[in-house]
C-alpha cells in the first residue's frame, strides 16, 4: 500500500490551468513542475510533496490535449490521482507517462484536502486514512500497470525490445 496528502480540486480542472500556455515552450520536466497548478492554486508547486494525491471531481485534464499536464503533474512529485472522471485524452497522457489515475463516482465528494489517502493499484482499494472510509475503484488490466510501473510507455517500449 501506497499513501500520500490529497490535494482537492473541483470539477473541470482543464490543462490551461494544470501548466499554463505561458510554459509550454520548455521541455524541462522540472520547469513544468514549478508552474503546475499555479493560476488555480499558488501554493501547490511550493508545497507539493512527493507520493501526495490530487482528488478532484469530474472531468479532469479537460482542454487541449497536451501532454505537458500530466507530465507537469507527474514530475511536482503527485504519486496518483483520483477522480469523478478524466477527460479521455488526459487520460491516455497520464497513463503513457506512467502517471496512475483511477476514477470513483463518490470519494472525491466524501474527501478533503490534507485527508491521507492509501492506496493499491493492483487492487484498486482506496483507503481514506483520516474518515476510515474505504472504495474499490476498477483496477488497470495487467499490461496497464506494467506500462504505469515501467515509467510510461516509452520505458515500457524499450522494456519489451530488450526482452525479445
Amino acid at each position: 500500500m501506497l499513501n500520500g496528502k490529497v490535494w482537492k480540486y473541483n470539477d473541470n480542472i482543464d490543462t490551461d490551468v494544470i501548466i499554463p500556455a505561458r510554459y509550454l515552450n520548455t521541455s524541462s520536466h522540472e520547469e513544468l513542475a514549478k508552474h503546475c497548478m499555479e493560476d488555480i492554486d499558488s501554493d501547490f508547486a511550493k508545497e507539493v510533496k512527493p507520493s501526495d494525491i490530487i482528488v478532484a471531481g469530474q472531468n479532469f485534464g479537460c482542454g487541449s490535449s497536451r501532454e505537458h499536464a500530466p507530465i507537469a503533474i507527474k514530475a511536482s512529485g503527485v504519486s496518483l490521482i483520483i477522480a469523478k472522471s478524466f477527460a479521455r485524452i488526459f487520460y491516455r497522457n497520464a497513463i503513457n507517462i506512467g502517471l496512475p489515475i483511477l476514477e470513483h463516482p463518490y470519494l472525491p465528494d466524501e474527501t478533503s484536502k490534507d485527508d491521507v489517502i492509501e492506496y493499491d493499484l493492483n487492487t484498486g482499494i482506496v483507503k481514506n486514512v483520516t474518515t476510515g472510509k474505504e472504495y474499490k475503484c476498477a483496477g488497470f488490466p495487467k499490461e496497464i500497470q506494467e506500462l504505469v510501473n515501467s515509467g510510461g510507455l516509452i520505458n515500457y517500449t524499450k522494456n519489451r525490445i530488450k526482452n525479445m
